[in-house]
């Protein structure tokens, strides 16, 4: 009597325990196959770094009554008052809180709006002659 019920209770366990070693075995199995060969290259694409403060600086400046193209911040979705200072991307003539633009523009090199990348261009200092 005391053989069968250990008997009832051993049977499971072990069948439990070879299901998770074949669910193991698979799951390595499965993530050893699908890694990329390891030739010294980066996985993740090289993502373009923002602006730094001096180049910043460089894009000009206006008024929220200076906007032409809407005088809606797209980075904090608020209206720029007539006052408040605006920075405006060059190129695409979109403008944004001052805040706002340097806070995105500093992590990203694009508008916010039409995703147009910055000219590095219009951050070289030309020096008279």
């Amino acid at each position: 009597m005391l053989d069968s019920v250990l008997l009832a209770l051993f049977l499971p366990c072990l069948g439990m325990s070879a299901v998770f070693v074949v669910y193991m075995c698979l799951l390595w199995y499965a993530t050893s196959r699908h890694q990329p060969p390891s030739d010294g290259l980066p996985v993740k694409p090289v993502i373009d770094k923002g602006l730094s403060a001096l180049e910043l600086e460089k894009l000009p400046k206006i008024t929220g009554k200076e906007l032409v193209l809407g005088t809606e911040c797209a980075v904090c979705l608020d209206e720029i008052e007539g006052e408040q200072p605006a920075r405006l991307v060059p190129g695409c003539n979109h403008g944004f809180h001052v805040h706002c633009a340097d806070t995105w523009l500093s992590k990203h090199p694009l508008c916010p709006v039409c995703r147009s990348k910055l000219d590095p261009l219009i951050f070289i200092s030309h020096s008279p002659c």
